[in-house]
């Protein structure tokens, strides 16, 4: 880790403080220790096996880049990667997302690494020639962002899937298609319920306190909360990460995120791909 990385992680620890709930013992995570005091934001770190942003060693299925086209060009071919399974694409430098394809209106500028410090992999939802359209954690629930993939992108497949039912409190894990392992979770209360939709990972994270609210791993998704508790000073991005309350899993208990269990989140970290695309439904 880099001598600037820990300032990086935990400035950004920030960002998922919307994932927090109250346990069964009324502490608030990451918001408030036991004894009522403002809890330190936890310090996270990218997880191992996840490359830095400056990494530059070819993704298999690497598309040939095409010479770059102005905004409202939209010609050409689609890349074609072989194999099976969700295309994403990885950033090789700063990026602009569009409205839509040749569109001159932008929807968010990304770096090539994430806030957390993570390479920026983004899942691909949709092809139009030249264009990606792309799932992103700087656009809201549901939008799509337009990438123009003649611009040095790199495209890979990931064979994993994840699809959390939140009437069943359940989290089936994927690959190939083929159920691999059926997950109990706790959901967000009705209060602060967790949100609907296709989302992504963004990023693998271990907090430096297994101990402290996100347990010892952290699966960041692209998705935000939109029913945050007023005066909440904190973050608003979802995640699926581990608990130190793990009797609160396969109840309606947090901010929004889902929990479940340390064994299978240490897995989920060692093995999920960045950019794996994650489904929640009702």
């Amino acid at each position: 880790m880099s001598p600037r990385r820990p300032a990086v992680a935990l400035a950004a620890a920030a960002l998922l403080a919307g994932c927090g709930s109250s346990g069964s013992d009324g502490v608030a995570e990451g918001l408030r220790g036991g004894d009522g005091e403002a809890e330190r934001k936890p310090r996270l770190r990218v997880a191992p096996g996840t490359s830095a942003p400056g990494a530059v060693s070819a993704l298999p299925g690497d598309a040939t880049p095409a010479r770059a086209r102005p905004p409202g060009r939209t010609s050409g071919p689609a890349p074609t990667i072989p194999g099976r399974g969700a295309l994403t694409v990885r950033l090789a430098g700063p990026a602009v997302l569009r409205a839509r394809p040749g569109g001159r209106r932008v929807l968010a500028r990304l770096r090539r690494g994430t806030r957390f410090g993570s390479p920026q992999v983004l899942l691909v939802v949709a092809r139009r020639g030249e264009w990606v359209g792309v799932l992103a954690s700087e656009l809201r629930n549901g939008q799509v962002g337009w990438l123009d993939a003649s611009r040095g992108a790199r495209f890979a497949r990931v064979t994993y899937e994840l699809e959390a039912s939140l009437s069943q409190r359940l989290l089936l894990v994927r690959r190939d298609g083929r159920v691999l392992q059926r997950v109990p979770i706790a959901i967000g209360r009705p209060s602060t319920p967790t949100p609907h939709g296709r989302f992504a990972v963004s990023d693998k994270l271990l907090p430096e306190n297994p101990g402290g609210p996100y347990g010892c791993c952290i699966l960041a998704l692209t998705g935000h909360q939109p029913r945050l508790l007023q005066g909440w000073g904190g973050g608003d991005r979802l995640a699926i990460h581990a608990t130190r309350a793990e009797q609160t899993i396969g109840q309606p208990a947090s901010r929004g995120c889902l929990r479940a269990p340390t064994a299978v989140m240490r897995r989920l970290v060692r093995e999920i791909p960045l950019g794996t695309p994650v489904r929640i439904a009702a």
